[in-house]
């Protein structure tokens, strides 16, 4: 799918990857519909978006019918961003609403209103505790270790379905960790916030030695339009994320050096963590994509997970990137 002067629906386009991405698209030509309800987010991060003459926003809520279909006529494709994104323990249910159930309604908005092709933001956590690392897309079972990944999976499974029975086509993308400046969550805003409160201590849930890849939002942007205009498939799956990991003892001590605190005067706590270290029942410890498939189509991270990471944290803390 040519993601250029056609009109896209983004569903949770008001968020962090949502509104990068609208962006981009308003920059290819694209007319963008966002649809999002302004739960977990506002319309700042479409400040630019919404000057834009084929831009319209929609607040509405993807679990509700008659909201699509205020969203969806006209558009010959959805981005498909709007989801619970907590990984750690939250309930099955919220999952199940917001994730599985969503995306089933949307895929019927869309069967209703003619819309052919979906894009849609999958997890690494799909793959569950892989022995294979970096992990490519034909890794197998996958076996996901949280609510979030196992939601995440269904979805997929569903998505690929639809294309088989009804003739839509899609892509999923299983994403590594996302930074970005519009992001709002996640270790980065966790640690800082922790620093501030107390300049003398860090705590680091787990044992410091978890270690994962992280992507750049520009690059992340960049792999969802190439995947989408290059595939062939019916259904098609990408990994997507940097060719490098990085230990969260190193995001503490980059948080700490950015910071500018001494390092004699802050301390690092590990809480220990659960079942071998990890931060959190359902923490994925060791993450890394394989990214082969996707870097054949010309795809290629510009920035690495360390350097994504401190020019987020720049950007958190107000200093040039």
């Amino acid at each position: 799918m040519l993601l250029k002067d056609i009109d896209v629906c983004v569903t949770g386009g008001a968020g962090f990857i949502g509104s990068s991405m609208t962006d981009a698209l308003l920059e290819l030509g694209c007319g963008v519909t966002v649809i999002d309800d302004l739960s977990a987010s506002d319309m700042t991060r479409l400040a630019k978006a919404k000057w834009h003459e084929t831009f319209r926003f929609v607040k509405g809520d993807v679990r509700k019918p008659d909201d699509l279909d205020r969203a969806l006529p006209g558009c010959k494709a959805v981005v498909h961003l709007a989801a619970n994104p907590e990984v750690r323990g939250t309930a099955t249910e919220v999952h199940l609403e917001q994730n599985v159930l969503a995306t089933h309604t949307l895929l019927e908005g869309m069967r209703r209103n003619d819309v052919p092709f979906i894009l849609f933001a999958s997890t690494s956590t799909v793959y569950g505790e892989a022995d294979q690392v970096p992990t490519p897309e034909d890794y197998g079972p996958c076996n996901p270790i949280s609510f979030y990944g196992a939601s995440k999976l269904a979805c997929e499974a569903m998505i690929s379905s639809y294309c088989h029975l009804y003739g839509l086509r899609a892509v999923s993308m299983r994403l590594a960790n996302v930074v970005g400046p519009r992001s709002g969550h996640g270790v980065l805003f966790d640690f800082v916030r922790k620093l501030r409160t107390d300049p003398s201590r860090l705590e680091v849930l787990g044992d410091g030695t978890q270690t994962k890849s992280y992507i750049h939002i520009d690059d992340c942007v960049g792999g969802f339009v190439l995947a989408a205009q290059r595939t062939e498939a019916a259904y098609d799956v990408f990994n997507m994320g940097s060719d490098d990991r990085v230990p969260v003892k190193r995001i503490a001590e980059l948080v700490i050096e950015e910071m500018g605190v001494d390092f004699k005067d802050a301390r690092i706590e590990y809480t220990g963590g659960v079942d071998g270290g990890r931060g959190w029942a359902g923490d994925v410890k060791i993450m890394q994509l394989g990214c082969d498939k996707l870097q054949k189509l010309g795809w290629k991270p510009e920035h690495g997970s360390e350097e994504s990471l401190r020019m987020t944290l720049r950007g958190i803390l107000g200093k040039e990137a």
